[in-house]
């Protein structure tokens, strides 16, 4: 069942075409990845989806109702959360603050509740921040500002959770407590994930579909093992270098 999907989607700054003619969707259940080369429109295609910009052109919908030009908060509280490539926590505010304010200000009012306390706690607890809870956000590692991201993210109760580069800056140990974790959000929460990444190793692996943009437009869509043998994504952005590797 699609959770979302886009037809004709587009976004033009003055005459900047960033995302040209986009077709897209993502199923229930499904974790699917979003390639491409720096510029190619993958976070522009993020911004759009959860409301930060408004579309030039086509329309978004998401569990069957039209999102396109909804704003941001109306959208998080539908059930879609995303995360940022560049954390911004609330610096000052503990870590415990922070994804508190996200469960208050982003849940729809059907899932608030007059005490969060205990699920909070369990969500600090599963991204390893439960010792952290009490200390400001600003004295954080960068493993555990990417830890808190997803935290104030999975706050919000998604139904549909899109990562915009949740593996940068991880060295290899972070980035397998990385994949274990998506993928326990998938599996044992029932989370659909749409994530963008550049490790291509990771998304290869824990991906059942990969869709590919190059120059705002997309040029693949299929299984990881297609993605990497096809030729049109080898020229844009893989290179033989990793169809040898």
């Amino acid at each position: 069942m699609r959770l979302i999907e886009g037809s004709g989607v587009s976004k033009h700054f003055g005459g900047l075409i960033a995302l040209n003619n986009v077709d897209f969707y993502v199923d229930e259940n499904e974790i699917v990845g979003l390639i491409g080369p720096n510029g190619a429109g993958k976070t522009t295609l993020f911004n759009v989806i959860s409301g930060v910009y408004t579309p030039t052109s086509g329309v978004i919908r998401f569990r069957g109702a039209k999102i396109s030009g909804m704003k941001p908060y109306k959208i998080c509280k539908l059930g879609l959360a995303r995360t940022f490539q560049i954390p911004k926590p609330f610096p000052n505010m503990t870590v415990y603050e922070n994804v508190l304010s996200a469960a208050f200000f982003g849940r729809s009012e059907s899932g608030k509740s007059l005490d969060y306390k205990q699920e909070l706690q369990e969500i600090l607890e599963k991204f390893g921040l439960a010792e952290k809870s009490a200390v400001p956000a600003s004295n954080l590692t960068t493993f555990e500002l990417r830890m808190l991201e997803i935290a104030r993210a999975l706050a919000t109760k998604p139904k549909l959770l899109m990562l915009d580069e949740a593996m940068t800056g991880l060295n290899p140990t972070e980035t397998r407590q990385m994949l274990t974790i998506i993928r326990e959000l998938r599996d044992d929460e029932g989370i659909t994930i749409f994530m963008i990444e550049h490790n291509m190793r990771a998304i290869m692996e824990i991906s059942d579909r990969i869709m590919v943009l190059h120059q705002g437009m997309k040029i693949a869509d299929g299984k990881p093992e297609e993605i990497g043998k096809n030729v049109e994504v080898i020229e844009a952005y893989l290179g033989e270098a990793y169809v040898g590797s």
